[in-house]
């Protein structure tokens, strides 16, 4: 009787490890997609930088992309906030990587780790640490000693680090694939045997490894096995992979763009971001990452380019603030139900692609066991179609795509959006700023290199090499004697003072006077500042302030650029000729003393939170020693005409901002508020009138919705039980137009509406020639104070029907408000 109870519980342990290691998925792949634990899957994901959001604003973002429909987050590890400094490293905060994969994990998504360490991402160094530029002898992204030697201890850092935390899915955690270099295809082309010998070590180091999931590479036809090599863009459907045994990923999906200081913004219409992906997976891709879903902010001194804005809003799904955008969220969630339905058929069959039109396809994916399904897609710009289908006729919009998951029934097209579109505004906050105080940079007086916060040199000095990148900014100080019998002096023409720059700014100084700026921009770093100057006689003392907007994140070896001011600098116009100041004595001071300076900001509601720069011209902003960032009120410059979904996307198309400033509101995170008595530091380069910043918190003011009387709804469709291996039912129902505000808040007027045949869109709809007299009195009935509503799109709901056999649509516009005991929210008060 013992033998047989020590039998059973000898079996009962067995089992019991048996179970731990069952919980242990396998991740593979084979020519359609992913494996995991041996099932073929469409993986959606996005991408969520954790450094550009908060640890408090994590868990939301995260739960928000999964009820988006997301099966995965993307992120890139960022090099340089890790190890600041050889062998020191920083995983607290906003850096706190482990902590973000749990949370990832907790919400039951996937992950996807891009190691680079090279991320490009517009990120300062492309996230390579500035120290390791000083490294002897090395030279980056090649075959190069130096080089790989430094990479693969930060690979192998971060790879130990996360496995003893179980966090790769061969261990029962999220991460289900891992990305090293990153898009190097052009590079290593350029750099010919070298490159190719650095990105086959590459590969071999990942592998090495051992995560027990796969590796990628992006944007390189040559990636080695046993690396899937994926694609990056705005569309990627005619992307293949390099052998027939792997599957078609799509790892940036570019669901909008960035923003550059001085540069007007592009938009990225929903329609056709959608089209794009249905595009991708219709020609057999089984993986497609948004990049951004959530775009964050540039927070410090973390934005490259150079001139990319503190904002890092990327147009995403989710902004910069952590709110929803609409409808570019809430369309795709739709679209994501769409394609999981289909997604049986996907993963177990191949496109059969058949022509219904000059310009329009059917791909149908008929699986050997369960329903088929169908993406009817119309490439026409500028007109819809009438497609035969199965015997059946379907409309199409141009530029769109229809699925059916049944290969009968359309569930979703690309081109009709059904969900309400919401503007954003920043509306002021009841937080109080109250007197500031002020220091001005002494500029006048030059140092002769005797402090240790200066050095003098013959010479002009590459600005990196002297900041080491701890600061934007560095002195160039130096003296010029003027004879006093100089014509200029005595009613004679100014001399003309030349300053040459490598970039990306400067602040021109004589005798403590500013005399005027230059800058540069992303395309043209390099610059010239020329400008008749007034001088007196005897010595003049010139001062230059260079200034670094973000290093470089992308180009062959980037890490050899200059920056800074390397001349020549000259004064031409003096009676005895030019006089070249290159070679002068030249004192350098690294930082401004106005940095160090304190200053003050608010904390009421639950809105995300901003300062508005509009009053002030170039600088950076602290709140209680938090650097929020650069901030530059530039002008932003471009041509705003309008936007049309169809046709490819690619900057400049879908300009918004032309003759606003670039960024004017720049993001405070409420984690780093005190209840009181916040501190908020400015430094001001060129002027400003610091009375008129102001808190303001970003608050939805006005939601928009349009939908026609045969509009798909994904909401009335069903996935029967696995038995039936994803065959669908649809179960008609009346199409509705529904509105919401944000919570704590109400539908207070309805500010147009119109069943017909309304122009327009939202902000500028106009009433057709077709229009149900009723519309006003059906929406305000229906919707005015409260925080949500739905109208069925019928005749009946309108008294009559408008104008019979005509397709008809339902457009609104309506204003959401603060309820009254909302806006008598506790006002907070602030000192600066």
């Amino acid at each position: 009787m013992k033998s047989m109870l020590l039998l059973l519980l000898l079996i009962w342990v067995v089992l019991l490890f048996l179970n731990v290691e069952l919980m242990q998925c396998s991740v593979s792949y084979d020519r359609k997609s992913l494996l995991i634990d041996g099932q073929r899957r469409i993986i959606i994901s996005g991408s969520i930088h954790y450094p550009r959001s908060t640890p408090q604003m994590w868990e939301d973002l995260i739960m928000k992309a999964k009820e988006g429909g997301l099966d995965a987050i993307d992120t890139y590890v960022f090099w340089n906030v890790h190890e600041p400094s050889p062998g020191n490293y920083n995983f607290e905060g906003r850096y706190d990587l482990v902590r973000f994969l749990k949370i990832v994990h907790k919400a039951g998504l996937y992950a996807h780790l891009r190691l680079g360490p090279y991320v490009c991402a517009e990120w300062n160094f492309g996230g390579f640490p500035v120290w390791l530029k000083y490294v002897p002898g090395i030279s980056f992204r090649t075959d190069n000693e130096p080089f790989k030697r430094a990479m693969q201890g930060f690979t192998e850092k971060i790879v130990t680090l996360l496995k003893s935390h179980n966090l790769y899915q061969s261990q029962g955690g999220p991460i289900i694939l891992s990305q090293i270099e990153n898009e190097y295809g052009n590079l290593r082309t350029h750099l010919g045997q070298e490159g190719y010998n650095y990105m086959s070590w590459a590969a071999k180091m990942a592998v090495s490894m051992q995560t027990g999931v796969p590796w990628t590479m992006c944007k390189d036809v040559s990636t080695p096995d046993p690396l899937i090599n994926t694609c990056n863009g705005f569309y990627c459907h005619q992307f293949t992979p390099n052998r027939p045994y792997k599957p078609k990923l799509w790892t940036e999906a570019w669901s909008g763009w960035f923003s550059e200081f001085g540069k007007s913004s592009s938009q990225r219409p929903v329609q056709d971001l959608a089209f794009a992906v249905a595009r991708f997976i219709q020609t057999g891709g089984s993986l497609v990452n948004y990049y951004m879903y959530h775009g964050g902010t540039n927070f410090g001194r973390t934005a490259g380019g150079p001139f990319i804005t503190t904002s890092y809003d990327y147009d995403a799904p989710i902004d910069e603030y952590g709110l929803i955008r609409q409808a570019k969220y809430g369309h795709l969630k739709e679209f994501h139900k769409a394609i999981k339905l289909c997604e049986p058929a996907l993963v177990a069959a191949d496109p059969i692609v058949t022509e219904l039109g000059p310009k329009q396809q059917a791909h149908v994916f008929y699986p050997e066991k369960g329903s088929c399904a169908a993406f009817l897609s119309n490439y026409e710009t500028e007109s819809g179609v009438k497609v035969m289908f199965n015997n059946k006729h379907y409309n199409l919009p141009p530029w769109s795509i229809s699925i059916l998951p049944d290969c009968k029934n359309v569930a979703f097209n690309t081109a009709k959006v059904g969900e309400q579109t919401s503007h954003m505004e920043m509306m002021p906050s009841n937080a109080k700023i109250y007197s500031w105080e002020s220091y001005n940079e002494d500029v006048s007086a030059v140092d002769d290199g005797s402090t240790a916060s200066t050095i003098s040199a013959f010479g002009l000095l590459e600005q990196i090499n002297v900041t080491r990148d701890s600061t934007d900014y560095l002195w160039y100080k130096t003296s010029v004697d003027v004879n006093p019998s100089d014509s200029s002096l005595h009613g004679g023409e100014q001399p003309t003072l030349v300053v040459q720059s490598t970039g990306h700014a400067v602040h021109v100084f004589i005798n403590g006077q500013l005399i005027g700026s230059a800058f540069g921009d992303r395309k043209s770093r390099r610059f010239t500042f020329r400008k008749k100057v007034n001088l007196q006689p005897g010595t003049n003392k010139l001062a230059l302030l260079s200034i670094a907007v973000g290093l470089p994140n992308v180009g062959g070896h980037f890490e050899t650029w200059n920056t800074g001011i390397l001349g020549p600098v000259v004064l031409e116009g003096l009676d005895k000729g030019k006089l070249d100041l290159s070679w002068e004595r030249w004192t350098y001071q690294v930082g401004l003393k106005g940095e160090s300076m304190n200053l003050a900001s608010p904390n009421e509601g639950n809105e995300p939170l901003a300062v508005d720069m509009h009053s002030m011209g170039k600088g950076q902003v602290w709140i209680n020693g938090l650097s929020i960032g650069r901030y530059w009120t530039t002008i932003a410059q471009g041509e705003c005409n309008g936007c049309s979904y169809s046709g490819r996307f690619q900057p400049p198309k879908c300009q918004v901002g032309c003759g606003k400033p670039s960024q004017r509101w720049y993001h405070v995170p409420r984690s780093w508020l005190k209840p009181t008595n916040n501190l908020l530091v400015v430094f001001e380069e060129i002027g400003g009138d610091p009375t008129k910043i102001s808190v303001v918190k970003r608050s939805l003011s006005t939601v928009c919705s349009q939908i026609s009387e045969y509009h798909p709804n994904i909401k009335s469709w069903q996935i029967e039980t696995a038995e039936s291996y994803g065959s669908t039912q649809e179960y008609r129902t009346t199409p509705k137009l529904r509105l919401r505000c944000a919570p704590y808040q109400y539908i207070s007027s309805i500010s147009f509406a119109s069943f017909g045949t309304p122009l327009g869109t939202c902000g500028r709809f106009e009433q057709g020639t077709c229009h149900a007299p009723t519309s006003y009195s059906v929406l305000q009935k229906r919707c005015i104070g409260k925080r949500s509503c739905a109208v069925a799109i019928t005749n009946s709901k309108f008294g009559r029907d408008p104008c019979p056999n005509v397709l008809k649509r339902l457009s609104v516009q309506a204003v959401c408000s603060f309820s009254t005991s909302t806006m008598s929210a506790n006002q907070t008060i602030l000192h600066n």
